[in-house]
């Protein structure tokens, strides 16, 4: 697999791999993450597609921004496929990047041929307790502390705490994390709250024709978003809906092989395959 970095608008920082002439698809990260959080599905992906992995403003290695807003951030995603020349790309975004992508879909259709939302809550009552490692780390009245005394073994302590199972937390993902500030991973939560506060994803998705469709992939034992609120997506039309049994909220580091044959047969085939077996 070839794999190039770069940055473009905005001084966002990419990652592309794959064939150039494959079909696009497009990775985009969750709060207090970034691209790297892709890494261990990539490989897999570039062998059918052109990967482009992005860090969102104020995560990874990408600078901060003045705004967090999710339009704002999908502004931003679409400035970076116009500069690129992607058309009708397949976007994928885990947790709160689905919200990204969703974002994106409203404002710029021709860029979005289909998506697929991984443990991404459709509402705020759908929201689960955040375990207590997550508590200390995020919120007041220790949070800022903490944050600015975090090592590496605490980053990779609370990315375990959203899993269900054993996960290796590479040290290009912890790296990604270390690059946020407390100041800005406050900002994109509140940013993201205000987004399905105002309307549901579901809702959202209703309103919209994705061409190729919308797949929907939970774990079945997220610990932060109920896994049973993954039906509310039942009412957006051409959507296929999966849940990983025994898996938390991060696919993509717990069942990454899985993950990538779900997400390979949905770009192959939108939603057009058959529905899973009950």
């Amino acid at each position: 697999m070839t794999a190039d970095e770069s940055r473009l608008p905005q001084g966002m920082h990419v990652i592309r791999a794959g064939p150039r002439g494959a079909p696009p698809l497009v990775l985009i990260h969750g709060s207090g993450a970034s691209g790297a959080s892709w890494g261990p599905m990539t490989a897999l992906l570039a062998e059918r597609h052109h990967v482009v992995r992005v860090d969102l403003p104020g995560c990874g290695k990408s600078p901060a921004a003045a705004s967090y807003e999710v339009p704002v951030q999908a502004g931003r995603v679409a400035a970076l496929l116009d500069e690129l020349g992607l058309r009708q790309a397949a976007v994928a975004g885990h947790s709160s990047g689905g919200y990204v992508a969703t974002a994106l879909a409203e404002q710029r259709p021709d860029l979005v041929g289909s998506l697929a939302l991984i443990s991404t809550g459709p509402a705020l009552d759908a929201l689960l307790p955040e375990p207590f490692v997550l508590r200390a780390l995020l919120g007041p009245p220790f949070g800022p502390l903490l944050w600015t005394l975090r090592s590496d073994a605490m980053v990779r302590k609370g990315i375990r705490a959203t899993t269900a199972r054993p996960v290796e937390v590479a040290d290009e993902l912890v790296a990604g994390v270390q690059g946020i500030s407390y100041r800005t991973f406050r900002k994109v939560l509140r940013a993201n709250g205000a987004y399905i506060a105002e309307r549901s994803v579901p809702e959202r998705l209703a309103a919209l024709q994705v061409p190729a469709g919308v797949l929907v992939l939970f774990g079945g034992a997220d610990p932060r978003w109920d896994p049973a609120s993954a039906r509310r997506y039942e009412v957006v039309p051409r959507t296929r809906i999966e849940l990983l049994p025994g898996v938390g909220h991060v696919p993509l580091l717990e069942a990454p092989e899985a993950t990538c044959e779900l997400l390979l047969a949905f770009t192959a085939t939108g939603s057009g395959i058959p529905p899973a077996a009950p």
